[in-house]
């Protein structure tokens, strides 16, 4: 008989393309995963899998075993969703996802007086780069930067909260330095593959052509609090930061608004509820 585990290790391999990427995302052993796949493989008489130095790809056989195991997933779900709704106790975990930033920057002590207010509830905060699924039931609440509302997925529950504007910082000191006569271009500090956008050239700091590129939101603030150069940030994160201050010139700009999002039958909860009210 196909267990649903192993269809569901069928399913992370498949979507992500790497053995190793799925046991760190389902929190098991590379050893485990390439088991739950070859026990699915020998229940069904076909390979799932061919193995390429790119990564996993699948068969025509797993490819079909795919559009099924999607369904699985589905009803799976709904039947977790549906069963939770009516778990109205306080006790238990309480799993949110929210970029970083939002964590370490902003919420923390909000987070941090829910989690006194009610220390029967297990938070899990999760603040990694990947945002969890909630159709998945990988979070019960996302926390989320919205840029454009059109791209909020339509089957989550949102409740907007307020809009968040973004600035152009660089660190007091060089600010100082400049402000005395220094005649060096202050480089640019750029998240990833990202580029200058235009609006931020009206500030009155000279500026090189040089960026400085950077991958990590914290390793972002950490570089221009050094003094490397200039870059754009959230003003909750700049404005807060005594060693940061905001380029003479410069204009604020929207940076996004904040949405409070979960999915189906698990806002109805005890726990998500009291969280939601509480943020």
């Amino acid at each position: 008989m196909i267990g649903w585990d192993d269809i569901r290790y069928f399913l992370v391999v498949a979507r992500g393309g790497s053995v190793r990427g799925a046991a760190a995302r389902l929190g098991v052993n590379h050893a485990t995963v390439l088991r739950r796949v070859a026990q699915l493989e020998q229940d069904l008489g076909a390979k799932m899998f061919e193995k390429l130095p790119s990564g996993y790809r699948l068969t025509e056989a797993g490819e079909e075993v795919l559009e099924l195991a999607k369904e699985m997933e589905s009803s799976s779900n709904r039947l977790e969703t549906r069963v939770l709704s009516r778990d109205q106790g306080v006790r238990g975990p309480l799993r949110v996802t929210m970029a970083p930033t939002l964590a370490t920057r902003l919420l923390m002590p909000d987070l941090t007086e829910f989690a006194r207010l009610h220390p029967d509830i297990e938070m899990e905060i999760q603040s990694a780069g990947e945002l969890a699924n909630l159709t998945n039931r990988e979070a019960d609440v996302a926390i989320r930067v919205v840029y454009d509302r059109k791209t909020l997925p339509p089957n989550l529950h949102g409740l907007k909260g307020p809009d968040l504007f973004g600035g152009v910082y660089v660190s007091r000191d060089r600010l100082a330095a400049w402000r005395e006569g220094a005649s060096d271009a202050i480089r640019w500090i750029v998240i990833s593959a990202h580029g200058i956008p235009d609006w931020v050239r009206e500030g009155e700091a000279p500026a090189t052509g040089v960026s400085f590129r950077i991958t990590d939101g914290e390793a972002q603030v950490a570089a221009v609090q050094q003094g490397i150069g200039m870059t754009t940030l959230p003003c909750f994160v700049g404005d807060a930061d005594p060693l940061l201050a905001r380029v003479p010139g410069s204009a604020l700009h929207m940076h996004g608004t904040l949405w409070i999002l979960t999915q189906g039958e698990t806002r109805k909860t005890k726990r998500v509820r009291l969280f939601i009210e509480f943020l």
